[in-house]
């Protein structure tokens, strides 16, 4: 019975709200991309490159972090609605087709440069990343 009350404990403050935060994300987008808000599926269909364009004909330019970053599993489990080895699976059988998955950058500064600097650009950084020039957050829509 000693046993259980630590791993309940234990399991209470893993899933709690405090523990789930560092893993909270922002959406962000080079600032001259049209609009404010973006729904679930459309940054889906973007990620996956399934979406080649915004409304306004620029072309989208999605950017991934790290596969061991907790904001890429966040992101991913969030977004794509699947772990980040299925979307890995899904990019070795798009790459035999000739399509290319998105550029992976090492951190929130080096997602939000390649954001400001691309037009079309759209990203995803941790919660308490400070924003530059060049780049807003939207919001995401269910």
């Amino acid at each position: 019975m000693r046993r259980v009350a630590p791993f309940a404990l234990l399991l209470l403050l893993l899933t709690s709200p405090l523990a789930a935060a560092k893993d909270r994300f922002l959406i962000v987008m080079n600032e001259a991309t049209p609009g404010t808000q973006v729904s679930r599926a459309t940054v889906s269909a973007i990620f996956l490159k399934q979406a080649a364009a915004w409304s306004n004909g620029t072309p989208t330019q999605p950017v991934d972090q790290s596969t061991r970053n907790p904001i890429r599993q966040s992101f991913t489990a969030d977004v794509l609605g699947q772990p980040v080895v299925a979307v890995q699976i899904y990019w070795q059988r798009r790459m035999t087709s000739g399509v290319t998955p998105p550029p992976v950058k090492a951190s929130d500064d080096e997602v939000m440069q390649f954001v400001a600097a691309t037009p079309g650009a759209i990203g995803y950084v941790s919660e308490t990343a400070t924003l530059p020039s060049g780049v807003k957050v939207i919001k995401l829509l269910d």
